[in-house]
């Protein structure tokens, strides 16, 4: 499945910047970071946990819905000034990121490989949860993640044909197309019941919204701390992952803000967009890492999503903190945010830009 000159680069010498001691038990060890053999209770746990999560996410997912108004979700869509915004930066932005800081670290072509595919990675369904806190434009980030996931299909081999050609063949990656159409269903289904439960019975939809927020924050810190128990091998990877790791999605959040601001779209979208752009679906990038190559190539790469995820995760709590002391010194009501977000909307909806309309009145 791999080429041979991916092969050729994992030699003593290249391993030599990492330097400690393997457990006794490691299935792979080269003075290097090490994967301990797969036991019954990572298994079984495995297992229980996916079923534990994909529970939760869904109800999540459900609860994201019932903030979100059919006329509103289909104007974003009819009018995708926005989700074209966010097309960009996650399909331009983020693949050029990681190309370019694989290339200012020098480092290895396999880990070069793994930090492009978790450039060329949708939105993760976590973006939603952070947009929602942000009082973000929850109709933009779930339109944005559904068509994100959905454009991964034709997009991710697009960019990793353009990107990886210095380092691989764009063929020796497998694309899981059915963990991206899984991840796809498990987005609009549970979010249509939302929208439905939201136009039939607007009340009981607040209600369960704010308790599916909560539950989506749980969610999050919980998906955390599993992935650290499941990767509980003994590892030490080389400094320059954990470098790229931390500024690869603070450099999205940044460039996604930045990028939907010029474009003209309001402030509560720009976090929106922001939000969307830094936040990965790691689990699908880990999912391709595993599937794409061998055991002996893993120990280099296999816990850079891990990695991206904790920063990722860090980064949106400190735009959620630095939010919420904002809005507690400048903003006294709901009131004054609710007419501000309208201000804005009116004069942003009023720009053209490049046969786009920029925005749409909520």
């Amino acid at each position: 499945m791999q080429t041979n000159f991916l092969s050729q680069q994992f030699n003593a010498g290249s391993l030599a910047e990492n330097s400690t001691a393997c457990p006794a038990n490691a299935t792979i060890c080269d003075g290097t970071s090490c994967i301990l053999a797969e036991d019954n209770f990572n298994q079984t746990l495995n297992v229980v946990l996916s079923t534990v999560l994909t529970i939760m996410l869904a109800m999540v997912m459900f609860s994201m819905g019932c903030n979100v108004e059919l006329k509103n979700f289909l104007g974003h869509l009819r009018r995708p000034w926005g989700i074209f915004v966010g097309f960009l930066c996650q399909f331009g932005i983020m693949p050029l990121t990681a190309f370019l800081l694989s290339l200012a670290f020098n480092i290895l072509p396999i880990q070069a490989v793994v930090v492009l595919i978790m450039g060329c990675c949708p939105g993760g369904t976590a973006s939603n949860v952070i947009a929602y806190w942000v009082d973000g434009d929850m109709d933009l980030s779930i339109s944005m993640t559904t068509c994100s996931t959905l454009l991964a299909m034709g997009m991710m081999p697009l960019c990793l044909l353009i990107y990886t050609k210095m380092w691989t063949d764009s063929s020796a990656i497998v694309l899981p197309y059915d963990s991206i159409g899984i991840s796809l269903v498990a987005l609009i289904v549970p979010i249509s019941f939302g929208m439905f439960v939201n136009h039939k019975w607007p009340k009981k939809a607040k209600i369960i919204l704010k308790i599916g927020s909560i539950l989506g924050a749980v969610l999050i810190v919980i998906i955390a701390v599993v992935g650290g128990i499941l990767y509980k091998g003994s590892w030490v990877i080389t400094p320059k992952l954990w470098i790229i790791g931390t500024i690869f999605p603070a450099a999205g959040y940044t460039l996604g803000f930045v990028l939907a601001r010029v474009a003209g779209l309001s402030w509560h979208r720009c976090r929106t967009v922001s939000l969307e752009t830094g936040m990965q679906n790691t689990q699908l990038c880990s999912t391709i890492v595993q599937l794409s190559f061998t055991p002996e190539q893993l120990e280099l790469m296999f816990t850079f999503p891990l990695i991206y995820s904790i920063f990722q995760l860090a980064f949106a709590l400190l735009i959620l903190g630095g939010y919420r002391l904002y809005r507690r010194h400048h903003v006294k009501t709901k009131t004054d945010v609710e007419k501000t977000a309208q201000k804005e909307d009116s004069k942003s909806s009023a720009i053209i830009n490049g046969g786009f309309v920029s925005d749409e009145m909520k």
